[in-house]
């Protein structure tokens, strides 16, 4: 079978996932596209459209979904598009095959404070590992608008195989092999785009927005640094970019978060009130503790967490924020 005709498969039928089985069905023979519910896999397969997380946009009829995870491990290549928290019970449920393994959720586990490479590293020592993170809206992708974004992979040789059945018309991968650096830059510009979201619905302005993203950046960069990510990979598409992109948008599920956050109303409610993830309401105390315990200062990080968990108001972390010691911006 040519590198072209290999059987792609998608773990994860949300807005996201549905979105990336849409673009990568271009041109596939079929594509599999693994859906937790039932009723999502009915609705696909009959009415093609998956209505509960991506409305309004019709599906190719070359994609199949299944809940078979023996026809999914059947696949030559698999992006893995469960919520962070979840990856590794996904891992442990899916039978053992060769296939590469893409990962494109963005998270830091909780209980061990791995990166998800690092958990697929662990339960899938033989697999051949990618991450596949950017700039993305998934409604946005699903109608073929153009999208950049960063294919990262663990060899050139990966990245050689895999480019052909990534890149599609309108959806343009990087290559770099910088993986740590893509899972920090899609993890950490979670949280902050909780701080932005919170800063829109507090009505603070622009001008603290567009502070809270430069500064936000810094704290990214220092955790990066201290993880073995390169500044480069940062400043890309899969950091930089990415941040930009869902500190601007109430399309952010992250920054919507924050702007109810900011509105006064309590994370329990937004998060009791959503039918899909918000990582970085999971991600955000597990980064904390993490550059605690390397003594890494994420001051924002820290302003989010004292949100979420109610520990402060908004008007007490923006004083905090304000009054910390005047220092070097290279700092």
């Amino acid at each position: 079978m040519s590198e072209t005709n290999r059987k792609i498969g998608v773990i994860g039928a949300g807005a996201w996932g549905t979105a990336l089985a849409q673009v990568l069905s271009e041109g596939e023979q079929q594509l599999l596209l693994w859906a937790r519910e039932p009723e999502t896999v009915a609705q696909i397969n009959r009415n093609r459209e998956n209505r509960s997380f991506l409305a309004g946009h019709r599906l190719r009829d070359n994609i199949l979904a299944t809940q078979d995870w023996d026809a999914m491990a059947a696949c030559d290549a698999l992006l893995l598009v469960t919520p962070a928290q979840h990856l590794r019970a996904t891992l442990q449920t899916l039978p053992r095959s060769d296939a590469i393994l893409i990962l494109c959720c963005k998270g830091i586990e909780a209980e061990s404070r791995m990166l998800m490479s690092e958990v697929a590293a662990e339960l899938r020592p033989d697999n051949p590992l990618a991450v596949l993170s950017g700039p993305t809206f998934a409604h946005e992708v699903a109608q073929g608008l153009p999208t950049a974004l960063t294919l990262a992979c663990e060899s050139e040789d990966l990245w050689d195989r895999l480019n052909p059945l990534i890149a599609k018309t309108g959806f343009r991968p990087y290559y770099s092999d910088d993986v740590v650096g893509a899972e920090i830059g899609g993890a950490v510009k979670n949280v902050l785009a909780i701080g932005c979201g919170v800063v829109d619905g507090a009505g603070l302005g622009q001008n603290a927005r567009a502070s809270l993203i430069s500064r936000g950046f810094a704290e990214m960069l220092r955790y990066g640094e201290a993880r073995g990510a390169s500044a480069e990979t940062l400043s890309g598409l899969c950091g930089l970019g990415d941040l930009v992109l869902t500190c601007s948008s109430t399309s952010s599920r992250n920054f919507s978060l924050g702007r109810g956050l900011g509105e006064g109303r309590s994370a329990e409610s937004l998060l009791s009130d959503r039918a899909t993830v918000a990582e970085g309401a999971s991600t955000a105390p597990v980064l904390q503790q993490d550059a605690k315990a390397r003594r890494i200062d994420m001051p924002i990080v820290d302003a989010v967490c004292a949100l979420l968990d109610g520990q402060a108001d908004v008007q007490t972390v923006v004083t905090r924020l304000m009054k910390r010691p005047l220092v070097s911006e290279r700092r």
